[in-house]
């Protein structure tokens, strides 16, 4: 089972019923490849600035630690979870009070490298997903995930997705139907498919009825241009927060679970979604 502390909820059992009110943060960011140094570094200082503006939850990007076009030296960067990267985060935590995600090369107990996104806390790991759907050479790379679950937090319950996985929408479902009403993607996502990016991060919030976290990187790592636009998403699709193609950010906006239940309410989908389709998913 690759989700620690994660529970298998209904959405009966989700956050909607923890009416809190409290700030998410993505930061946009550049990465130096194959430095894990100067990368943490770098996210220390973005960390810092989302926690200073209140921040309970920071999302990085996907490999921020050692940048993306990394392929050549990727058993070499892979880590174990727990792990280096992983206590880095646990201490961001504890220093700041808060939460943080990101996704990491995860060398496994079977020997395979996955893509896998963490989300710490100060007390360590909560949870990890594994990336299922892998895009392009990522099949070469990596081995696959096989499980979904989700995070419980004291103040949401998320759940863990990867840059191409925005474009999957079982994938956002199947978490939405177990409690998640707030979905994390850490991503590095490329700028030729930049539409894409922006329908399908609206798309998975309004068809869920959750906040959207979509952190992007950007910059560029070889013949790699990456997307930038960074949002949080409110569950009727509009932006509350966003960053701009070019150049780094860290984007903060208030997430309020009452809105998760109003819109599940004004668009019933979950509600009205068909038993035969529901255990399908499962």
């Amino acid at each position: 089972m690759h989700i620690t502390k994660a529970e298998d909820n209904d959405e009966s059992k989700g956050g909607e019923a923890m009416a809190h009110k409290w700030i998410a943060a993505a930061v946009q960011m550049d990465c130096v490849p194959y430095d894990k140094d100067a990368n943490l570094r770098h996210a220390a200082e973005r960390i810092a600035d989302a926690a200073s503006q209140g921040a309970r939850l920071v999302v990085l990007p996907e490999l921020f630690n050692t940048g993306y076009r990394v392929e050549v030296r990727d058993m070499e960067l892979a880590e174990g979870i727990p792990g280096h990267t992983t206590r880095w985060m646990q201490d961001m935590a504890r220093r700041y009070g808060i939460y943080v995600a990101g996704a990491l090369l995860e060398r496994g107990a079977d020997g395979l490298i996955y893509d896998t996104a963490v989300l710490v806390g100060a007390e360590g790991c909560i949870g990890q997903q594994r990336k299922m759907h892998l895009w392009d050479a990522e099949s070469s790379r990596f081995a696959k995930g096989a499980e979904i679950g989700v995070c419980r937090l004291p103040f949401a319950t998320v759940g863990l997705l990867i840059c191409y996985e925005i474009g999957f929408p079982e994938m956002a479902r199947i978490q939405t139907l177990k409690g998640a009403d707030v979905l994390l993607y850490s991503s590095a996502f490329g700028r030729a498919r930049d539409y894409v990016w922006d329908l399908a991060s609206r798309s998975r919030a309004l068809e869920n009825g959750v906040y959207v976290v979509a952190c992007n990187r950007c910059g560029q790592e070889q013949t790699t241009s990456f997307a930038g636009l960074s949002r949080i998403v409110a569950p009727d699709a509009s932006l509350r927060a966003a960053a701009g193609m070019d150049g780094e950010a860290v984007i903060c906006a208030e997430i309020d679970l009452d809105d998760v239940a109003a819109m599940r309410k004004a668009l019933p989908y979950l509600r009205d979604l068909h038993p035969r389709l529901r255990n399908e998913m499962f």
